[in-house]
């Protein structure tokens, strides 16, 4: 049975992870009405990761005894000034989660609950890979400066590695 300064923590990430999502559909629809076709995949492919890391906190919540709550999500931002926005903008989110994740560690541990805090070092890792691959796209961007981005635009997709087939 989860404490209830547990179950509430994952509850809000619920709703952060859902935004996640949320962030990304709208970044991968900017890009795909910006010509960069590879982006958007890529960001529909964030987008999907991320609901299902949303359905990873709701199950969870729910097979510890506790009530996963589908949140109502604030409507993310809809237009980039260019593709370097929208990953520096990516890395400032995936930042952001990474604060979150490490507050739910803090009150596992608090709280005693190893088992949550052993279940949410999935995620920790998850995050300093979100992080690292984020930087790597934006420190090709750099070297770019915004130049030649139809073959960054073209080959952006392998940098991901795990593409559904039905983005591709």
């Amino acid at each position: 049975m989860l404490k209830k300064t547990v179950e509430d923590s994952l509850v809000k990430q619920i709703e952060k992870e859902a935004y996640s999502s949320n962030l990304y559909l709208s970044m991968a629809s900017w890009a795909e009405t910006n010509g960069f076709e590879g982006v958007s995949k890529w960001m529909y492919a964030q987008a999907e990761e991320e609901k299902m890391h949303m359905l990873k906190f709701m199950k969870y919540v729910n097979e510890r005894g506790g009530k996963a709550v589908i949140p109502a999500i604030k409507q993310p931002p809809t237009n980039y000034k260019n593709v370097q926005e929208v990953f520096e903008q990516t890395l400032e989110h995936e930042r952001y989660v990474t604060a979150s994740i490490n507050e739910i560690v803090g009150v596992c541990l608090d709280e005693k609950d190893f088992t949550t805090h052993n279940w949410i070092q999935w995620f920790v890792n998850e995050q300093t890979e979100e992080e690292a691959s984020v930087m790597a796209i934006i420190d090709k961007l750099k070297l770019l400066d915004g130049h030649n981005l139809y073959m960054f635009d073209r080959d952006i997709v392998g940098m991901r590695g795990d593409v559904p087939a039905s983005q591709e």
